[in-house]
């Protein structure tokens, strides 16, 4: 399945953060991505899952640690990755080789914007993004902590990509 972008000019590019259930890592790092990129205009960020159980909102601790942060989802609710949404994506991050590998499989002709968070890490480059599902709050600052570490390479690459 074809999967160029179909941003409009003047349209803000569509960044994508996945993970499984989209309701812990993938909405973290969407909020804490739009809270960094507050200031710039050309860029929406949203999350997806593979396996979303549609309409949930993010997990208590997701919130908890965003909210520390000075970020927020209001109104968020899971969403299950569609080829929509991929052809739309200017870039697609995932939390695991695995999502990747999963979303390569369903969509091989994204292969060409699809990354792994971890790549970004300068302290653990091309690492995982742990799933903090069913665990405590410090699995969860963890996450926050691992996104952050990626966040100053991220951006830089996605400010770095050319106009569509």
């Amino acid at each position: 399945m074809p999967c160029p972008v179909s941003a409009q000019q003047n349209e803000p590019k569509l960044m994508l953060f996945i993970c499984t259930g989209n309701t812990c890592r993938s909405p973290m790092a969407q909020g804490l991505v739009a809270k960094a990129l507050a200031d710039e205009d050309g860029w929406e960020v949203r999350s997806a899952g593979v396996a979303a159980s549609v309409g949930s909102s993010e997990s208590r601790h997701t919130s908890e640690v965003l909210l520390e942060r000075g970020a927020s989802l209001q109104g968020f609710r899971s969403r299950q990755v569609s080829a929509g949404m991929m052809k739309q994506a200017s870039v697609v991050f995932c939390m695991t080789q695995g999502h990747r590998d999963q979303l390569l499989e369903e969509f091989p002709d994204c292969a060409d914007k699809c990354y792994l968070v971890g790549d970004f890490s300068a302290k653990h480059p091309g690492s995982n993004v742990p799933d903090p599902f069913g665990m405590g709050r410090k699995s969860y600052e963890q996450v926050a902590i691992a996104i952050e570490e990626a966040m100053p390479g991220l951006l830089h690459f996605v400010k770095a990509l050319p106009a569509d």
